[in-house]
């Protein structure tokens, strides 16, 4: 198989490469991708983005946020994780067999004596630990498959990443993800790094070099960045195309206790209410207005608080605080998500 180079780490330029290849590039023989992310968290393209990550820990860490056009969980990436695709000529979905697309990953481990076996439809494990996982998309008579391999992943961010945890249940989460899932470098020589490992997988899925690269035009390079620009990179595709859910949390602070209640739909809110014993000076009922049709996003409605700030509305209880509470970071909220 011909190989392809993506342009680098930027998690929103390779979700749109994925995209833009499967949809415009129509090979007449295989060929794939053996490319790498920094910090970022790949949603599923059919979940609630908002229910997904921790968000103050993703603002507090630059990492990325995008949602891909496959189904499937969310992962957390980094420059540990190693992702790989393969574009497909196939005249039918009934075609479609994952462990078709897993095996040339297997092989090519094998191949640099790292002993891996094939678990269930779509995994790779080493000793019985997964360190791949696959997802798939058919489209017009080619198929993606991509999928990771956890060469050297930061355990302890990935879990802080995707969960949005109590901190005295992160310890214990990230010893039950060391249980389940294994790091490659672990089990591969020890001399072996990770630009030699991806140099090693490249050569065998090559045929040892002898396939080549295949070349993008500078035309399909910007429209690559087009699509990332004006879709990958967007709020409202990553966050905004969520499916409508309802949120409520509760805390208690030095000005008392608070409540909130959410509707959200498309990534803005439809609805809110605040109920409690804080001491308002002013009904907050008469801002509620205001709130409406803005998007669920922390800076939207810090900025909306700040121009209310003197009216008292919430009493002693700080913007921060409120926004700890309509942001998740107090310990009780709950999500609903309505539509999957």
């Amino acid at each position: 198989m011909q190989y392809i180079n993506y342009f680098g780490t930027d998690a929103y330029t390779n979700i749109a490469m994925d995209t833009w290849l499967l949809d415009n590039l129509h090979p007449t023989e295989p060929v794939f991708a053996l490319w790498q992310n920094k910090r970022a968290v790949i949603v599923g393209q059919y979940q609630n983005t908002f229910a997904e990550v921790n968000q103050p820990y993703i603002d507090a860490h630059d990492v990325q946020v995008v949602r891909r056009m496959t189904g499937g969980g969310a992962v957390y990436d980094d420059l540990g994780n190693i992702c790989f695709t393969f574009f497909v000529p196939v005249k039918s979905s009934a075609e479609v067999d994952f462990q078709k697309f897993v095996r040339p990953m297997y092989d090519a481990l094998q191949s640099i004596g790292i002993e891996t076996e094939i678990s269930g439809r779509n995994d790779l494990t080493i000793d019985g630990k997964k360190i791949s996982g696959n997802a798939q998309r058919y489209s017009k008579g080619y198929l993606l498959h991509h999928g990771t391999l956890l060469w050297n992943t930061d355990v302890d961010a990935m879990v802080q990443a995707l969960n949005v945890a109590d901190e005295k249940f992160i310890s214990k989460a990230a010893k039950s993800v060391r249980a389940r899932v294994g790091n490659i470098k672990d089990y591969a020589p020890a001399d072996l790094t990770s630009d030699k490992f991806i140099e090693l997988l490249r050569y065998h899925l090559t045929d040892q070099g002898k396939d080549g690269e295949y070349q993008l035009t500078d035309n399909q390079k910007a429209d690559i960045m087009a699509l990332r620009n004006q879709k990958f990179a967007t709020w409202d595709w990553n966050y905004g195309h969520s499916p409508e859910f309802t949120y409520h949390n509760h805390a208690k602070f030095t000005g008392g206790s608070i409540d909130v209640y959410l509707n959200v739909e498309a990534g803005k809110i439809s609805d809110i209410e605040f109920r409690g014993d804080f001491l308002g000076v002013r009904d907050w009922r008469d801002i509620k207005s205001e709130f409406i049709g803005q998007e669920y996003r922390p800076a939207v409605l810090e900025q909306l608080l700040q121009a209310h700030h003197d009216g008292q509305y919430f009493g002693s209880i700080s913007d921060g605080e409120l926004l700890s509470v309509i942001f998740n970071q107090a310990q009780n909220a709950i999500i609903n998500q309505e539509h999957s």
